[in-house]
This record gives C-alpha cells, structure tokens and sequence, in this order.
C-alpha cells in the first residue's frame, strides 16, 4: 500500500484529538477557574532512502549529498493545560474568592487533596468553610505570625455561627465579628500551594487537580507544611493574592478557539483528499490487467 495513505490516517488522528480538546473548551468557556487545553503535533519517523555522503578530496572529487527521506506522518505531541490568569468577575459575594497571580486552593474530601483555582465556596451546618461539592478548604490555624509568616499548624477554616459578620483579606485571613465584641477574631489564614510546573497538574474533574510525579511540591515560602507539601501565605514569594467578591473566569478565548476549529477542519479534510487521491492511484494500478 502507499505510504501516503497511512500518513493521512495518522494525520487524521491527530486532528480528531485536537478537536476534542478544542470542544472541550468550548464547553467549559464558561466554568469558574478553567484552564484551556492546547494540542501539538510531532512528525513520526522518516524513511530512509539513502543517506548523506561526505565530499571526496582532490581535484577530481565530488561534493557532499544529502540525505533522502520519506515521512511516515505525524503523532501527538503534547496536550497542554495553559495556565495563564483568567478574568476577575465581581460578584460582591464575601465568599467568592478569586486569585490575582500564581497558585491554587487546598480543598480536602476528608482522604485526599485537590488543588482548585475555583474560589466559589460556602458554608456548612459546622460553619466549615467548603467548596461546592462539600471538600474542606485548608488553611493556617489562627495563631500569631512571625514577621508576616504564618507559623501554624493546617486546619479547616470554620466560622462560628454566632458570628454577626465576616470578612476576607488579601492575605487569606478570614477574620469575624461575635456580637457584642469589639475587637474582631481570626478563624484562620486560607494557603496557597504554588507549584514550580503547574502544566503537570493532572485534572480530577469537578474543577480539580492533583499532584502528579512531574508537578513537584509546592514552593516553599512559609515553614508551615500540610501532609508533606510545604504551602504558601497569599502574597508570599510570588503566591497570589486573594481577591474576595470576585470569581476567576475560564481563559479561553473564543475567537482563538473558534480559529483553532477551522484549522483543524481544513487539516483533517487535507488528510482525507490524501487517502482518496491514494485509493484512485491504487485503482489505477489494479485496472492496468483488464
């Protein structure tokens, strides 16, 4: 058979993939703290033909010649998860958080830990501080700082009910007001875990990811550590900052999606005129003995 039809199925593959990940943003153009997805491609190896030769010396030498190789068309490459900052949306909700910069939220199902840039959270019958689906968000216990680091053990954030009211800093410190006091108390500093490859993030669904062997643990920017990561104050070493009353959007772009749609409908449509002007050429040579 011709090599040219294996290569326009290969082709086809690969764009099949890439419309996947495209349709997979396009779902999501509207989830809170999505990340878009990007697909490469890469060349499968190349036949040989003949190889290279060397120029010969002296007067009655020759040049050099180069290779002759035949493609035998294309594989996947990467699937990316590109991790650039979404658009703050002002909600004027207390518990929206949003993050201006790097890092993720800890969130706890009472086993295993998730990372999560989707700050919608609520509260529980407890007064736990939780995300949609019931998971603790982790956080520095309330205890004084050292020099502006927290030097707390990790806990869940919990606001008592008889709080009248509550606020959110910048910093993660969830502070209240108990009626009849004061001074306002300190529930506790919500930590960042900021992650030197954030592209090996494996996503769980549901707004999640987890740690995978590639991701590394988070930087260290405070001593404080939580089940062997060391963890981040907002604000700290890079860490970003806690917007409250603001939700970070997804970062695709539709125009950019919509272009990368066409793209890979024209390639695969490319790649299904090879297989056909192959399978003519291979009729040609099957009607040559009539």
């Amino acid at each position: 058979m011709l090599r040219s039809m294996y290569s326009g199925i290969s082709g086809m593959k690969n764009f099949q993939v890439k419309l996947d990940v495209i349709g997979n943003n396009i779902a999501n153009v509207n989830t809170y703290g999505f990340k878009k997805g990007r697909t490469t491609f890469k060349d499968l190896v190349s036949q040989q033909i003949s190889g290279a030769s060397a120029p010969t010396a002296g007067a009655g030498g020759r040049g050099g010649v180069n290779p002759k190789q035949v493609g035998l068309g294309s594989q996947l490459a990467t699937i990316d998860t590109v991790h650039t900052q979404g658009s703050l949306q002002t909600t004027a909700r207390p518990l929206d958080l949003g993050i201006s910069g790097d890092g993720f939220f800890v969130v706890n199902d009472g086993t295993n830990d998730y990372l999560t840039r989707a700050g919608n959270f609520y509260l529980d019958k407890s007064g736990n501080l939780v995300n949609s689906d019931g998971m603790f968000v982790k956080g520095y216990e309330p205890t004084p700082t050292n020099n502006g680091v927290n030097t707390g053990n990790a806990s869940n954030i919990v606001i008592p009910s008889t709080a009248k009211s509550f606020s959110i800093g910048p910093d993660g410190t969830v502070n209240y007001i108990i009626e009849g006091a004061s001074e306002p108390k300190v529930a506790g500093q919500i930590f960042i875990a900021k992650f030197s490859n954030d592209g090996a993030l494996e996503k769980a669904g549901g707004n999640l990811y987890r740690e995978s062997s590639n991701s590394g643990l988070p930087l260290k920017n405070s001593p404080t550590t939580y089940n062997g990561a060391v963890v981040s104050a907002p604000g700290k070493n890079g860490a970003g900052t806690l917007v409250a009353g603001a939700l970070e959007m997804s970062n695709v772009d539709l125009s950019e999606e919509f272009t990368e749609m066409i793209v890979a409908q024209r390639g695969f449509q490319a790649n299904t005129r090879i297989i056909t002007t192959s399978d003519e050429i291979l009729q040609e040579l099957v009607n040559l003995k009539r």
